[in-house]
């Protein structure tokens, strides 16, 4: 069986927030619009119940006085307390009245001044009939095909008659809520507007906000493996700026391990092959049948390959360097250190071993580098010196700088090469052995220790190298104890 995958629709982040931002917006202006409106359906009906009682009490006190203005004798039937009463009551714009005396329409409002006519709607006339006779006045909602009323059903008695009458007071619902309706349908289209204008505003706010992201992207799209030198701008303080700075240092870091790797390769490639093109040779050249032969081109390929290891090793050492790992810093005795390269440095040569100067302090170093680096450069005094010459080691703090140095009274290096020194395999005596990557190794040990390493060199003096390491970047510093000047 054949199946088609669906394609997928790609939406991007501006749609989808500015999609969630109109729709939260429309269900908020929905909701307090729907809200505004029953409350003030509500509010209204309250309005009609608190006009319609004040009629009836203003009726009921007129009713209770049981006197009649125009005559000033108490009234003597129903119908003319109905007339009287109805007279003065004052009708708001949407109400109207009637009366009924036993089960028969008696009384109207006046046309000219309350124009809703209660008896022109025979549907309402039918369902009061059915309605008289009540013993309490009655509040009910009666809705026909003309329009809903909200109305009041007041019983009229009179002791004088046998009669009983009916006092009606309505208000068109309807058309009170109508008005309300077109008011809240302004407010519809005024929402609608807001609505668009929110959009509009929103779309380029939005944009703008999410901008740093689209250059994430296109830059991550030119970026390759042949050029990884683009960063991103980074603009504000907010989130979205940490996120670019963020990438910004991924980057760098993706950066420097792919240029390590291509120098390692670079390296391994121009080091390797004149050590592999020797032992080459040698193993085509060598008579098999002759042992002197034989032993003299082992000796010679042993000896390469010797090389080729202790070439290897350094160049993964540089390779490390760049790694967050590369030392692993943890609370260090600083005088303890010095003499143990000390004593292992008496082994690299004779010379006459001097130590000048211990710091009493414990910092956060990397023993193990940092001993690496001191025995490269002890390596290198003894290089460059004679035998019995002088080599002083030492270390002291300045200033809140750790400096551990060798001293050296060989030949030398001149101005013009000290920066040369630190290049990979740059040798300053071709005829000396050697790869020429230790100085660059103490000088990635200095860097990763967040330090650096200083060089005074005089021709036919001698050379002193120090590494200078920050004690503030420590993380374990401790306090420092005084120094102790020792001259052996």
């Amino acid at each position: 069986m054949i199946t088609r995958s669906r394609p997928r629709i790609l939406t991007s982040v501006r749609a989808r927030v500015l999609a969630g931002l109109v729709l939260l917006t429309a269900l908020a202006l929905t909701v307090a619009g729907s809200t505004a409106y029953y409350l003030e359906r509500v509010r209204l009906d309250a309005q009609l119940d608190d006009a319609l009682e004040r009629n009836i009490m203003e009726f009921q006190a007129l009713a209770t006085d049981g006197v009649d203005p125009d005559t000033g004798e108490p009234f003597d039937s129903v119908s003319r307390l109905l007339r009287t009463g109805m007279q003065r009551i004052a009708m708001a714009p949407n109400e109207g009245m009637v009366g009924f005396v036993d089960d028969r329409l008696e009384w109207r409002a006046p046309a000219e001044t309350v124009p809703l006519r209660l008896e022109e709607d025979p549907e309402l006339m039918d369902e009061l009939s059915d309605r008289l006779g009540q013993d309490h006045t009655l509040f009910t909602l009666i809705s026909t095909s003309m329009s809903t009323y909200r109305v009041a059903i007041v019983p009229v008695v009179v002791p004088a008659d046998s009669e009983t009458g009916t006092l009606v007071l309505a208000f068109d619902r309807s058309t009170e809520h109508a008005v309300l309706a077109d008011t809240y349908q302004l407010y519809a289209v005024v929402a609608a507007g807001s609505l668009i204008i929110i959009t509009v505003i929103s779309w380029f706010t939005v944009g703008r906000l999410l901008r740093p992201i689209r250059l994430l992207r296109s830059t991550a799209q030119e970026i390759s493996s042949t050029d990884l030198s683009r960063r991103i701008p980074v603009t504000g303080n907010d989130d979205l700026a940490v996120l670019t700075r963020t990438v910004n240092g991924m980057l760098d870091r993706l950066e420097g391990a792919f240029t390590s790797q291509r120098q390692l390769l670079d390296d391994v490639g121009h080091e390797l092959r004149t050590p592999l093109t020797i032992v080459q040779g040698h193993l085509e050249l060598m008579d098999t049948g002759d042992a002197e032969d034989t032993e003299a081109t082992k000796d010679v390929v042993l000896d390469e390959i010797g090389r080729m290891n202790r070439l290897v090793d350094d160049l993964m050492t540089l390779a490390r360097s760049r790694r967050p790992d590369f030392v692993t810093p943890r609370p260090t005795d600083i005088a303890l250190l010095t003499d143990e390269v000390l004593a292992k440095a008496r082994l690299l040569g004779d010379r006459d071993w001097r130590l000048e100067s211990l710091a009493t302090v414990t910092c956060a170093v990397d023993p193990q580098r940092l001993t690496q680096a001191v025995l490269q450069l002890c390596a290198n005094a003894v290089r460059f010196s004679e035998p019995g010459s002088a080599i002083s080691v030492g270390s002291r703090v300045d200033a809140d700088v750790l400096r551990i140095w060798v001293g050296d009274e060989g030949r030398g290096i001149a101005p013009e090469d000290i920066h040369r020194a630190f290049h990979r395999f740059e040798r300053l005596d071709p005829d000396m052995e050697g790869s020429g990557l230790g100085l660059p190794i103490v000088q990635s040990v200095a860097r990763a220790h967040h330090g650096h390493v200083e060089v005074s060199s005089e021709i036919g003096v001698g050379t002193r190298m120090t590494l200078a390491l920050p004690l503030d970047a420590q993380p374990w510093r401790q306090e420092i104890e005084a120094e102790t000047e020792q001259h052996v």
